[in-house]
């Protein structure tokens, strides 16, 4: 649950308004105006918002049956007469056809690129240290203990050796969605997590690892004979189908938990705002600030635990399809502890 800078700023302007909207006859109108506004910064664009110091425009990128086509920004676009946005959508202007393939950078696309620049570019900066001295100071001692961690206390108790082999991968997957889940609490900040197309990325690449950690330990034989489940053969047509629906069922939770979490904080406050303008009066507007307000502090301690619930699963998700000389490696793991 993350709390964008855009809605920090209209929580900080709406106990003003709220006079305003209450005082004039078209309060119902303004009313939509402003919740349209609201809503609007919760989706993905082509826009990347740094108000009040203005925004940064994002180009398009289209590849279309006549070629490659390049627009630097929305003006760019219309004034080219081949395409136009409908409801913030490109389509050609003959024929009203989305093109054959977007390759414009969204506001997500630019922020993804950005936190994961971040992300390799303070690691590569610690590794560079424990190359002088293998004693870690400040930032580096931090991310040392979130590392522990992770290797410690998620992955090895969950999927063992196995999991300890495959470490940079959980690293990565740990600190780039902690990574953006933080970029969502900074000034100018989006929380990309929030956009379902991002966390079903990120269920892919882990669905696609699961699998193939599975067939590297089991075996194709192996593999596909967990399909059955175990049970008799004459049960096979009921658990081969449950299985392999099973094994589409576990990224889908990944995706849509981190989606549902990421998005259930722009609900809560946006209806904490909306209470403002249902009552129109300025006497529940501190209290909706406030709540507000907390609820974005409370959301800090939520980017840490869906980062380390997707880590989690992802960890168990491969422990629990492995064979059971490598699922007994686990014992020694918490015994250590």
């Amino acid at each position: 649950m993350m709390f964008d800078e855009h809605i920090a700023s209209s929580v900080a302007t709406t106990a003003a308004d709220s006079l305003a909207l209450a005082a004039t006859p078209a309060a119902a109108e303004n009313k939509s105006n402003v919740f349209s506004e609201m809503i609007k910064e919760l989706r993905n664009g082509q826009e990347w918002s740094f108000a009040p110091f203005g925004s940064l425009h994002l180009p398009y990128l289209f590849y279309d049956t006549d070629g490659i086509h390049y627009y630097a920004n929305e003006e760019s676009l219309e004034e080219s007469h081949e395409y136009t946005l409908k409801a913030e959508v490109p389509v050609r202007v003959d024929n009203g056809m989305k093109p054959t393939l977007d390759l414009s950078v969204s506001r997500n696309v630019a922020i993804l690129w950005v936190v994961g620049a971040i992300v390799l570019f303070i690691f590569s900066s610690m590794a560079q240290k424990y190359r002088k001295s293998k004693v870690p100071k400040g930032l580096a001692n931090v991310l040392e203990t979130l590392i522990i961690f992770v290797r410690d206390e998620i992955v090895v108790p969950t999927s063992g050796e196995v999991g300890r082999r495959l470490m940079p991968f959980f690293l990565t997957l740990f600190f780039f969605i902690l990574g953006c889940n933080l970029f969502g609490l900074i000034p100018f900040g989006h929380s990309v997590t929030g956009d379902v197309s991002v966390t079903a990325g990120l269920a892919l690449i882990a669905f696609v690892l699961i699998q193939i950690s599975h067939i590297r330990e089991n075996g194709i034989g192996g593999y596909l004979k967990h399909l059955t489940g175990g049970v008799h053969w004459m049960m096979w047509f009921i658990m081969i189908p449950v299985e392999f629906l099973g094994l589409f069922t576990k990224p889908f939770a990944l995706c849509i938990r981190l989606f549902a979490n990421m998005t259930a904080g722009h609900v809560v406050i946006l209806s904490l705002i909306g209470l403002i303008f249902f009552f129109q009066t300025i006497f529940v507007a501190p209290l909706s600030v406030g709540f507000a307000l907390f609820i974005n502090i409370l959301e800090l301690l939520v980017a840490f635990i869906q980062a380390y619930i997707f880590t989690m699963l992802t960890s168990l998700f491969i422990g629990i399809g492995l064979p059971h000389d490598h699922a007994d490696d686990h014992a020694p793991a918490h015994a250590q502890h």
